[in-house]
């Protein structure tokens, strides 16, 4: 199976009581870029913006922000896969 990284920040905001805004003025980390993280929608993530996430929401394990998940290939990356393309 497929791995992804997940980013929690949906989660993180929402039992939190908080809302994107919010987080943004505490970590100092763009509205627009945590809405992307938090809908799936941006490929990549800055290694301090975990480190303000976290440190504004006081958290001291990095897995609270991010998880490795097994998700089912995509038609695009079986047929990569089956003509050697996909490594």
């Amino acid at each position: 199976m497929a791995k992804k990284v997940v980013v929690r920040i949906s989660e993180l905001v929402k039992s939190r009581h908080m809302t994107l805004r919010e987080l943004s003025r505490l970590a100092d980390v763009r509205h627009a870029a945590l809405s992307e993280l938090s809908n799936g929608k941006r490929e990549s993530i800055h290694f301090g913006h975990i480190e303000r996430i976290a440190e504004a929401l006081q958290l001291t394990d990095i897995r609270e922000i991010i998880d490795l998940v097994e998700v089912e290939p995509t038609n695009k990356q079986t047929r990569a896969n089956r003509t050697g393309k996909g490594d």
